[in-house]
């Protein structure tokens, strides 16, 4: 195998749908993973133009193509970028399978920022295609009453499918990688390292549930009588559908992606083969 200036982690974050359209930043990069995470940045795009009149109808300020500002690229990857940063530090520049026995910390923060890319990733599918596959209308993830769509907090049997199948591309491309770019020798005295796709398909699930939780009790969620759209502002001719005007859904989006980040290597050291 050819020398690393990154670990595959950083690699993971740097092309993740939230951070390498947006910031551009450059690595080098062996081409198999480049083949692999190189489609993510168009993943948010593709995803924001699929049905997109759909969604122009009852989402308020839905954005064309997917564009993301800075403020929402980092509550997205913010936590995922300051594991990576503590995974070099830690670590060093160099790939390293997943073995909480000899390799504790760096394993945990590895799939740390895998939980973290897969939280995002599983909402963000479960958002663009989840509230537009299916004719009928999402249950609010706190009290199963039925609610219109784009609701925050609301989830239907396709969002969380399309949540599960996010997370498991994310923990899919590590673990191929990984499979790939680790020494032979070393990955035979390794632990399985296939958790990690079943780890990353959790966190996708998991992160999304979390995120509706918050979006349901903690974020505003309004339909405009005269739009007929969802909005996350309370004001004249809005009628209140769920939650308190708490936090917005930046402010959401960065706290599941921290809950996932902390719960998801937590647990997979304690359940890993």
């Amino acid at each position: 195998n050819s020398p690393r200036t990154a670990p595959l982690i950083l690699k993971l974050f740097f092309f993740s749908p939230y951070a390498a359209k947006q910031i551009g930043v450059i690595t080098e990069n062996n081409h198999l993973v480049g083949a692999i995470v190189s489609l993510s940045p168009c993943q948010k795009a593709v995803n924001a133009m699929f049905r997109s009149k759909l969604k122009n109808k009852f989402e308020d300020g839905f954005k064309e193509g997917g564009q993301r500002n800075w403020v929402q690229v980092l509550c997205n990857s913010g936590m995922a970028l300051q594991l990576a940063f503590l995974y070099i530090l830690d670590s060093g520049c160099g790939e390293r399978p997943i073995d909480f026995h000899d390799d504790y910390r760096g394993s945990w923060l590895a799939l740390g920022i895998v939980g973290v890319l897969a939280c995002c990733n599983g909402d963000t599918w479960a958002s663009e295609l989840g509230t537009v596959v299916g004719s009928s209308s999402p249950f609010l993830v706190t009290t199963g009453r039925r609610v219109p769509r784009g609701t925050n907090g609301g989830v239907s049997p396709a969002g969380l499918l399309f949540s599960l199948f996010g997370g498991l591309v994310i923990g899919a491309a590590y673990y191929l990688a990984v499979w790939y770019l680790v020494d032979p020798v070393q990955l035979a005295r390794s632990p399985v390292q296939w958790p990690i796709i079943l780890w990353g398909a959790f966190a996708g699930l998991a992160g999304s549930l979390v995120d509706s939780f918050l979006g349901a009790t903690v974020q505003f969620s309004g339909l405009d009588k005269r739009t007929q759209r969802i909005v996350e502002v309370p004001g004249p001719g809005v009628k209140h559908i769920s939650g308190i005007s708490i936090l917005d859904n930046h402010s959401v989006n960065l706290l599941s992606s921290i809950v996932m980040g902390l719960v998801t290597p937590i647990l997979a050291n304690l359940l890993w083969p």
